[in-house]
């Protein structure tokens, strides 16, 4: 079956991006950790006026390759 209207045709995979504080949030750090890892390059981002926003999938990425065998 082929879409007829404009809202059924799949467009481009949409980025979500979160704030500082939200990434903090989500990590359980502070804001200034997570400033520290946005200057560092650890935590790719964008600057948008004077914030920053920081991809979802950035923040999932960073934490998959964050684990490591204690034991």
């Amino acid at each position: 079956m082929l879409p007829n209207r404009k809202d059924d045709v799949p467009g481009p995979r949409q980025v979500q991006f979160l704030t500082v504080a939200e990434v903090a949030s989500l990590m359980r750090v502070s804001k200034m950790t997570v400033y520290r890892l946005v200057h560092s390059g650890e935590l790719p981002a964008v600057r948008v006026g004077k914030s920053f926003r920081v991809p979802e999938k950035a923040v999932h990425d960073y934490l998959d390759n964050a684990y490591f065998d204690v034991g």
